[in-house]
This record gives C-alpha cells, sequence and structure tokens, in this order.
C-alpha cells in the first residue's frame, strides 16, 4: 500500500509541545524625556517578551534603558509609544487607577536601595504590605522564605545591608505577585551579601514560580538566568538561552 505523505507531518504535529505563556509582550517600546530644550532617548524601540516561570536577566552598562523598561513593565512609568500587554490587559490603554492595581495585586518590586522604615520591625515592614493584599501569605512565611525567620522583630537598624535587602524581598513577594522585577538588587551589597540575596531571589522564582526579571550591569549574575536580554543604547542588543543554569555559590565574581 502506497505511504501516505502527509502522515509523519500530522503525527510530528501532534507531538509539537505548545510554547511558554507570555506573561509580558512589549513591541515597539520608546520612551523620550524632555529636559528644557534636550530629548533623552531612553528606549529605542523594544521588543520584549517574558515567560511564565521564567527567570530572566536584563543585562545592560548604566544608561542602556534597563531601569526605564522596567518600571514601564512595572506600570510606574508609560511609554512614550508602542504597547505593553500584561496577560490580556493592555498596559499603555490602563489609567492610573488601572496601573495602581496593576501594580498592587500583580507585581513586587525590589529596588537597589531597600526603602524599609526604620520605626518598624521586619514582620511589621511586611505585614505594611500583607494588609492590604487578596491572599498574602504571613509575614512569618514571607521572611522564614529568605532565611530571616530568625530577625522577625529585628529593626532595620539592626540588620545588615543584605538582611535588609532581604526584608524587602519577603516584603515583595508577600503579597504572592505574579511577578517580580528587581532593579540593581546587589549593587549596594559586598559580593558575600549579594550571594545570599540573589539566593533569596532564586529560590521564590525556583519555588514559588514567580516570573522573575532582575536587571544588572554584571555580566556574572546572568549566568543564573533561563534567559539573558541585552541591552544597549535603548535598544535590544542581543539575546540568550543559557544551556544550564549555574548555582549562585558557584559564580565566579
Amino acid at each position: 500500500m502506497p505511504r501516505n505523505p502527509d502522515a509523519v507531518p500530522l503525527r510530528l504535529a501532534s507531538l509539537a509541545v505548545a510554547p511558554p505563556a507570555a506573561v509580558f509582550e512589549a513591541r515597539g517600546i520608546t520612551k523620550v524625556y524632555r529636559l528644557g530644550e534636550v530629548e533623552v532617548h531612553a528606549l529605542r524601540g523594544v521588543d520584549l517578551n517574558l515567560y511564565q516561570g521564567e527567570f530572566t536577566v536584563l543585562l545592560g552598562p548604566s544608561g542602556s534603558g534597563k531601569s526605564t523598561l522596567l518600571n514601564i513593565l512595572g506600570g510606574l512609568d508609560v511609554p512614550t509609544s508602542g504597547t505593553v500587554r500584561y496577560r490580556d490587559h493592555d498596559l499603555t490603554a490602563a489609567d492610573d487607577v488601572a496601573l495602581t492595581r496593576y501594580r498592587r495585586e500583580h507585581v513586587g518590586f525590589v529596588f537597589q536601595f531597600y526603602n524599609l522604615i526604620p520605626s518598624l520591625t521586619a514582620r511589621e515592614n511586611v505585614a505594611l504590605i500583607t494588609e492590604i493584599a487578596s491572599d498574602p501569605m504571613t509575614p512569618e512565611t514571607a521572611l522564614e522564605l529568605v532565611g530571616l525567620a530568625h530577625r522577625l522583630d529585628h529593626f532595620p537598624a539592626q540588620l545588615s545591608g543584605g538582611e535588609q535587602q532581604r526584608v524587602a524581598i519577603a516584603r515583595a513577594i508577600a503579597k504572592r505577585p505574579d511577578v517580580l522585577l528587581c532593579d540593581e538588587p546587589t549593587g549596594a551589597l559586598d559580593v558575600q551579601t549579594g550571594v545570599v540575596v540573589l539566593e533569596a531571589i532564586e529560590r521564590v522564582n525556583r519555588e514559588l514560580g514567580t516570573t522573575t526579571a532582575v536587571i544588572t550591569h554584571n555580566a556574572v549574575i546572568a549566568n543564573l538566568a533561563d534567559r539573558v536580554i541585552t541591552l544597549s543604547d535603548g535598544r535590544v542588543s542581543g539575546e540568550r538561552r543559557n544551556a544550564q543554569k549555574a548555582v549562585v555559590k558557584e559564580l565566579v565574581w
């Protein structure tokens, strides 16, 4: 009997694996700041996808547009042109009220500086978020996840820089965000302390499945990522997927 030439393509199609869901889709993103008569082009037509559960590093030197892009993804800023979609929401069409709700319900932020309230303990700093979230973990659970179960009732002044940053991470994840956006989270820390902070971020991504994006100028940190997106002069200049993710303690700084 003659072989059906369509049989193999049909069989292969049935075995195809669906691509991971895109959490963010950014297309043609530009951002222009006007300083008097001067225009500063921070982003120049960025196309970008971030995927469910992925650990992505946005790598580039100072001034490459990393922070501007992260702020737009997080709803802290809006692009001059282009579109950004978070799942089925068009963030570029959202008003201030909708963006505030988006940030509150879906996004956790970690910045270079910790922004903890000095008069509150670690537990109380995290509770600021859990009290307004719809389905939070307890402050104790969030702090345990970043290795600070023994420092619950310490004030920021009683904590090291790395411990304060881990409180900031606990505060960001306590509301169970879909997305964790980290802007140079180890930039103010020494190498040894930075390793502990990166371990906390990696654990959140691995155990909670939180879509995680970390921006950095440190190429070593990029080895931790599933995918590395390089920015230069406001554009995406490169992209790669790590065949094997590095372990934090094995990084060579």
